[in-house]
């Protein structure tokens, strides 16, 4: 997140898509009762739409709450299927995840059954 967004020390993926009608208190909202977190923690947390082509930001910095959105026009985001709520990012995996390329890819070990 180059420019004025400073890079987050944590990234969060809300895993359940949410309704991007939602603004800044009702993503606040989510993160604090659902994902389990203090709002000015200086994370950043990402929310996808349920067609998964839509993505919003929520970042505190400090002085204010950066609210981003980055949409698709064709695909999708590639997002996890985990049991809990949220989930954990790295940078690398961030900008693979923004740029629309499969970032779960980036840690995947070759088969061993592999063959030629």
């Amino acid at each position: 997140m180059p420019g004025l967004i400073a890079s987050p020390a944590q990234i969060w993926l809300a895993v359940a898509p949410v309704d991007m009608r939602r603004g800044l208190d009702g993503l606040t909202a989510i993160v604090q009762q659902s994902l389990g977190h203090p709002p000015g923690c200086g994370s950043a947390f990402i929310f996808r739409n349920r067609a998964g082509n839509r993505l919003r930001l929520l970042l505190w910095d400090g002085n204010g709450v950066w609210l981003c959105q980055r949409r698709l026009h064709r695909g999708s985001f590639v997002w996890p299927k985990a049991s809990d709520p949220v989930f954990a990012l790295s940078q690398a995996q961030w900008q693979w995840l923004v740029a629309g390329v499969d970032w779960q890819r980036l840690s995947a070990q070759p088969s061993t059954e592999w063959r030629v």
